[in-house]
């Protein structure tokens, strides 16, 4: 009688036991719902947060908003022995650069730089935005406290600062408020023209914009599910790439859809009572956000954002019409739910932190053969080498092998016609870099 071998069941299994850093768990709990409820409420009381805004004011506009969140930093970083770089990285936008640029106006970023002590040149970003807006975009000077659009996502990174700022990394981590976004992600583009100035290697984006609603304009109500908005590839990517896809595959396996699959994997072993759910598309239906400008320049950039939102109380009016209240006030935040998305950054961003750097010069071979065979250059700091591979029509990677400290690897049995593959590089904690789809083929 023959041996039924099940290999499949074997790497899922796998998968679902691999190696955990019980850090992290602590990290998810030390998010304080409490803190982005304080953080949140001050934001939104800065009465207007627009670009256009005054920049003079202690109490009021974007300057006052600016300042207080460089502040935030800067304590901090007092409180973890000045671990932290704090500084505003600004430009100035001319008048007419669009329609919501009536005058010059400079768009002041405030960063904060947490260096890694092995990679201090290699990046993992998470950004919220500074600026809010009522339903005229130019109006600068009404009350727009913008709670959950998007106080939420500045809150979540400067509280991701407070937890992670307690710990050591490899790779550094940058927290960061942008502005400009809702005048036209003029912030973003900034800081990734400076990255690329300063030769910034960056791991991914994490763009948190509308973190803290739970309950849809549709009537859905769920504190558990969340959206990861990622492109399918770069824009920047060389003819001979687009032409290698239409023979290799490669459509749905960009750098970014790569990091979204990081997230989602992350989340769901970490925090398995969580619904990432992964939208493939760079942004919602004709809107953007401020992870884009890093994508246009060429670096892996993703959304994450509430799955349920509530327009009326997005970009209004504060008022009450047929008795609906518009407007993005505090009382609409759920800061439990905040923290949940808190949370699920601030374990992507350590787990990437403590990583190796990803495998460069993957390969793959086995035309015409019974086996998918996979090659890569060797990265320092990892111990070893996962590959992955799933069903061309899923969307996440189902199957894994660990494959040792090698530098090339043979999946005998698996044929390469019927899967899309990836290879990973493991660090002495079990910490994975992103997965890297192929570049090209070998014979």
């Amino acid at each position: 009688m023959k041996k039924l071998i099940f290999p499949f069941l074997f790497c899922t299994l796998s998968i679902l036991t691999a190696q955990t850093d019980t850090r992290l768990y602590n990290i998810i709990d030390e998010v304080s719902h409490e803190r982005l409820e304080k953080d949140v409420t001050i934001l939104a009381n800065f009465g207007t947060r627009h670009t256009l805004s005054d920049t003079v004011s202690d109490t009021r506009g974007i300057g006052a908003a600016r300042r207080w969140i460089k502040k935030e930093f800067d304590q901090i970083s007092k409180n973890c022995n000045n671990c932290l770089e704090v500084f505003y990285q600004k430009d100035l936008v001319k008048e007419g650069s669009n329609a919501r640029i009536p005058f010059d106006v400079w768009v002041v970023n405030v960063v904060a730089i947490q260096r890694g002590t092995k990679n201090p040149n290699r990046f993992v970003i998470m950004s919220g935005d500074i600026d809010s807006r009522v339903s005229d975009p130019n109006n600068y000077t009404s009350d727009s406290p913008g709670a959950n659009d998007n106080a939420t996502g500045v809150a979540g990174a400067i509280e991701a600062a407070r937890v992670l700022s307690q710990y050591k990394f490899e790779n550094s981590i940058i927290y960061t408020g942008l502005s400009g976004e809702e005048q036209g992600l003029f912030g973003g583009a900034g800081l990734a023209n400076y990255a690329k100035e300063q030769g910034w290697e960056i791991i991914g984006v994490l763009n948190n914009d509308m973190i803290g609603n739970i309950e849809g304009v549709n009537g859905v109500i769920s504190n558990r599910d969340f959206r990861i908005f990622s492109e399918p590839v770069p824009p920047t990517e060389t003819e001979r790439e687009r032409s290698m896809r239409r023979f290799y595959g490669g459509e749905v396996d960009g750098i970014s859809r790569q990091l979204a699959r990081y997230v989602y994997k992350t989340t769901k072993k970490y925090m398995p009572e969580m619904n990432p759910m992964l939208i493939y598309r760079l942004d919602r239906f004709g809107r953007g956000g401020h992870h884009r400008p890093f994508n246009d320049a060429g670096f892996a950039g993703i959304r994450i954002m509430e799955a349920h939102e509530n327009y009326n109380q997005q970009h209004q009016d504060i008022r009450v019409e047929n008795g609906i209240a518009y407007g993005d006030v505090v009382e609409h935040v759920n800061f439990e739910y905040a923290a949940k998305l808190t949370a699920v950054n601030a374990i992507a961003m350590a787990s990437l932190a403590w990583a190796p750097t990803a495998p460069k010069n993957v390969m793959i071979g086995g035309i015409v053969e019974p086996s998918a065979k996979l090659k890569w250059d060797k990265v320092p700091g990892a111990v070893g080498y996962k590959i992955y591979w799933r069903d061309t029509t899923s969307p996440i990677w189902e199957f894994s092998r660990n494959v040792g400290d090698v530098s090339e690897f043979t999946l005998d049995g698996i044929v390469i016609d019927n899967y899309f593959f990836g290879v990973a590089a493991i660090g002495k904690d079990g910490h994975e870099s992103v997965v890297v789809f192929p570049e090209g083929v070998f014979r």
